[in-house]
């Protein structure tokens, strides 16, 4: 017999609950049919991630409406306002409507057998697919830190001891830079250096994926200036260091400043305090004091700035002997770069850039000239991870021509083997070239998970996950790689494509995700990422930029010291390679294991503040300081 419903105004406005119900269970409704159109997709996963597959395609419903008027009024009600449902969706909603029902005393039946999981399930859910993935936490912290090994770390085991000592969990080799060797050599460091710490490091391998950058820049006109190290009042406090060798042996400045080829004759006759005089590219007058002579060539020295060319003349001047001089043979060029303003045009084009005046515009080559017949005139292009951009104005077989539209100003320098970005353009590329599928040899062997660069479709995953198959190495976990705007908005496939095997996970490469997607929106898209791989109990791994300028410079700045406190949202933050990057993962460390005590995914902690003591005394008497008891001081 039902209960006698209380009267509107004494708390519950039962209209209002009864309408909520309804649409409560519309919104239940829409879920199990988005659950069912999916089946086709849900009944390939592996078994131990179904659950979370179900969960997924019950967020994907939630999401599809404004749920924004619902939430106010389950709020004003006082109940669960949805906000922090990812992990156990149908779960949430439940509990919300059999609460409803308690409301207005109607009768409620639990619908726990239709649930894939409530709140507690999720969370175990979520932490077994990351300890399968990136392994078990390190004692004190649950967030794992990934540090990217750079390339002189296969010649240092004390670089990468020091790495792990420092609190690294997770080993990163990028595939797209060194060889087999290197790789190999890295992996042993990482595996000598777990086992001395006592502790488990894991290895991620990322395959290059298609590499869409700048081809070769020709480079440019070789001008070498010479320059000594001065103090505040202009005395010199290091002079200018220059090698001098015979032209033809290799280049090896050591403590100089550069080394420069000669006539070898004219080398050999030269000895200590030797004095060589020059007029530089402006027309002054230097002199050069030989220091150290050796078989390889001689040190020389200057106070004074000089600046030399290949057409610069040296003279070998020494006391009752003729003169003798020589032309540089050897100078080294510099970079090639192409000088860019707002309102210039530059053309990408398919072959190799030839000499002056074979290109009517500056003109740059594209390592994947395929995308070409993939573009359209009014796209958008990005260089340089966005430092440089531009519209497409003119599509040819051989070239693109570009308006540039976004530059400092002044203008900025385009370089060799920059990225190119078309976010505009529904690129078709394939996930693995085939320089991927010949790294997975080595990969499978040294790796614990293989990262998948430039995930765009289920296919790629697929493909991927046959080459592990094939290979009997489908027991390496998956990471993908989310970098591309096609990629962002094709996540659910990718993530249902990716639980078919045994372990799987999610970086958000934020660098590219910027250009990609826009630096305005990137808060927003990396915030879509986080709450979808919630909703699937996949880890994710925060990537990009974290503590850079810590790693770079020694000093971070405050704004980075806040992103990285953001990372306690993942599983894992990733960290790249600097000369301070021992004292980024110390700092990261840090930050981690004081956030998790305030922050689990979107949930905010509620531990005790110990900042602040807010006594319960009375306060003073009027006319007297507020001092002592009652005060708010810490």
């Amino acid at each position: 017999m039902k209960q006698k419903r209380r009267k509107q105004g004494e708390g519950w406005d039962d209209g209002e609950c009864a309408r909520l119900i309804d649409e409560l269970r519309s919104l239940r409704e829409s879920m199990l049919a988005t659950e069912a159109s999916l089946s086709a997709w849900i009944d390939q996963v592996n078994p131990e991630f179904l659950p979370s597959a179900r969960n997924l395609a019950h967020y994907l419903a939630l999401r599809q409406r404004d749920c924004r008027p619902l939430q106010e009024k389950l709020a004003w009600i006082g109940v669960s306002s949805l906000g922090r449902a990812e992990s156990h969706v149908l779960a949430n909603l439940d509990k919300v409507l059999g609460i409803l029902h308690r409301i207005l005393a109607l009768q409620w039946s639990p619908c726990s057998a239709q649930e894939p999981a409530g709140i507690l399930r999720s969370s175990k859910l979520l932490e077994a697919h990351t300890a399968s993935l990136l392994g078990a936490p390190p004692p004190g912290r649950m967030v794992r830190i990934m540090v990217t090994l750079p390339v002189e770390a296969a010649g240092d085991y004390g670089m990468v001891r020091q790495f792990v000592d420092a609190g690294m969990d997770i080993a990163r080799i990028n595939c797209a830079h060194g060889g087999a060797d290197e790789w190999r050599a890295m992996a042993r460091h990482v595996r000598r250096s777990a086992k001395a710490a006592g502790r488990p490091v894991r290895i991620l391998m990322d395959l290059a994926g298609p590499k869409l950058r700048t081809g070769r820049v020709p480079p440019g006109v070789p001008i070498l200036k010479l320059r000594p190290h001065r103090d505040e009042l202009g005395r010199v406090v290091t002079p200018a260091r220059l090698r001098l060798r015979p032209a033809g042996q290799p280049a090896q400045a050591g403590d100089a400043l550069a080394s420069i080829g000669v006539d070898a004759g004219w080398l050999a006759r030269i000895a200590q305090d030797d004095a060589l005089r020059l007029t530089d590219a402006r027309g002054a007058r230097r002199e050069l004091r030989v220091v150290h002579c050796d078989a390889e060539g001689v040190l020389a020295e200057s106070g004074q700035t000089s600046y030399l060319t290949p057409e610069t003349e040296i003279v070998h001047r020494r006391k009752g002997r003729r003169n003798r001089s020589t032309r540089i043979v050897e100078l080294p060029a510099p970079p090639g770069v192409l000088r860019l303003e707002r309102g210039n045009r530059l053309l990408l084009t398919r072959a190799e850039v030839g000499g002056a005046g074979a290109f009517p515009l500056p003109a740059v080559t594209c390592t994947l000239p395929e995308v070409f017949r993939q573009v359209c005139i009014g796209e958008r292009i990005w260089f340089d991870d966005g430092r440089i951009g531009g519209i497409i104005r003119r599509v040819e077989h051989d070239a693109l021509e570009i308006e540039i539209t976004r530059a400092r100003d002044g203008g900025e320098k385009l370089a060799s083997d920059k990225g190119i970005n078309f976010p505009d353009s529904p690129l078709e590329l394939p996930a693995l070239t085939d320089k991927d599928i010949g790294d997975l040899a080595v990969v499978v062997q040294l790796a614990d998970m293989v990262g998948l660069s430039f995930a765009q479709s289920a296919s790629d995953v697929d493909a991927l996950r046959l080459r592990l198959e094939a290979m009997a190495a489908d027991h390496l976990g998956i990471v993908l790689k989310i970098e591309t705007r096609r990629g962002f908005e094709k996540l659910p496939e990718l993530i249902l494509a990716a639980m078919a095997g045994r372990a799987a996970g999610i970086m958000i490469a934020r660098g590219d995700l910027a250009v990609e997607c826009g630096y305005e929106r990137l808060a927003e898209v990396q915030e879509e990422i986080l709450w979808a791989a919630e909703a699937a109990h996949l880890p994710v791994i925060w990537a990009t930029q974290v503590l850079e300028t810590l790693a770079r410079t020694g000093l971070p700045s405050r704004a980075e010291i806040t992103d990285a406190a953001m990372g306690e949202r993942a599983e894992c933050v990733m960290l790249n390679k600097g000369p301070h990057i021992v004292d980024a993962i110390r700092t990261l460390d840090d930050i981690l294991q004081r956030m998790q005590a305030h922050q689990s995914k979107k949930r905010a902690l509620l531990r005790a503040l110990n900042s602040w003591n807010v006594d319960a005394a009375a306060p003073a008497p009027a006319g007297q300081p507020r001092r002592g008891s009652g005060s708010l001081a810490p």
